[in-house]
């Protein structure tokens, strides 16, 4: 989304040959996002994407990208990676590791109504599903071992109301994650990130989740919450309004979610827990990006003032578990 590397259109097109795509038409550089270089890449075979990675490594690669195959093949709308000639889906441009994706249809909805947030709950939990039988491992990479790492780092740059609330949650994360509740919870492969930016809608219709780079193998209640926490709330200017609830929009959601997935007893057990972990995960992400920037061609730092405001929204506004319906 940030451009750091600068892609020729020589080098593109060089690609797309090697891709066999046909022959380069345009290439333009996507703006937005902070942690990988993306490129609209249209061809006289379509649309694609190309995405350089900056700091994921060739090791850890594999398993975002055969993970988007994986669901792909299910049935998910999910970008599917272009292999090359070897049948190799992890790629090299400008020395840095690579992947070129199918575009997908649609554009994002930034203003949810309930019918949006009830097909995203629902394909969510298909992807869940979905993801059960896939083989490879990886820990999510932002998780509580992360936050515990980076706390450190961004002390400096906090007040001390917020080194007072952040502190309190991450001790409290860390206590729930070593209950037996916790251990109970179902996981395997998480989006970890999809925010409204990251799902694709056309004519109303879902379309694709995208930008699985932050996947990990998780509990599928704190990739729930990561949805209910972007999707589900008021975003305002007004610190007072802003990650408040908008309850029709969360009961949409969850409902539909439980109609593929029902929540086992310890998911309800930690359903609000899981939202302050959740909130606690982008401010410290989002306090770490604006303070410790990285340079870059239109790079664009998240105010991390908003996640703040929705893990205190969690801390003060509990949000009920709605009642299963029957799994379709």
């Amino acid at each position: 989304m940030a451009v750091f590397t600068e892609v020729s259109e020589s080098t593109a097109s060089d690609l797309l040959a090697s891709l066999q795509l046909g022959e380069l038409v345009s290439l333009r550089g996507i703006e937005g996002g902070i942690e990988n270089t993306n490129y609209f890449l249209t061809s006289s075979r379509g649309e694609y994407v190309l995405t350089l990675f900056e700091r994921l490594s060739h090791e850890q690669l594999p398993f975002y990208l055969y993970l988007m195959k994986h669901l792909a093949g299910r049935g998910i709308p999910v970008p599917d990676p272009v292999c090359n000639a070897q049948g190799d889906v992890l790629l090299t441009v400008e020395d840095k590791p690579a992947a070129v994706v199918n575009r997908l249809r649609g554009q994002s909805v930034l203003t949810p109504e309930a019918s949006h947030c009830a097909a995203v709950g629902a394909m969510l939990a298909k992807m869940h599903l979905a993801g059960r039988d896939y083989a490879r491992e990886q820990p999510n990479l932002r998780g509580l071992a992360w936050w515990n790492d980076t706390l450190p780092v961004i002390w400096p740059h906090l007040t001390e109301d917020q080194r007072t609330l952040i502190a309190a949650e991450l001790a409290l994360q860390n206590h729930v994650a070593a209950g037996s509740a916790y251990e109970a919870l179902p996981r395997g492969p998480v989006h970890a990130d999809l925010f409204r930016d990251n799902v694709m809608f056309e004519d109303g219709v879902l379309t694709g989740f995208f930008d699985f780079y932050f996947a990990g193998c998780d509990t599928w209640l704190f990739d729930l919450a990561v949805c209910l926490n972007d999707w589900c709330i008021v975003h305002s200017a007004d610190a007072q309004a802003d990650g408040q609830w908008q309850p029709e929009l969360a009961q949409a959601f969850v409902q539909a979610y439980q109609g593929v997935r029902p929540l086992s007893p310890a998911e309800r057990a930690l359903f609000n827990p899981m939202l302050r972990a959740a909130a606690l995960r982008f401010w410290i992400s989002r306090l770490w990006d604006f303070h410790l920037p990285r340079e870059a061609s239109m790079l664009k730092a998240h105010d991390p003032s908003h996640f703040e405001n929705v893990l205190r929204a969690r801390r003060d506004q509990a949000l009920a578990v709605p009642v299963p319906l029957s799994a379709s």
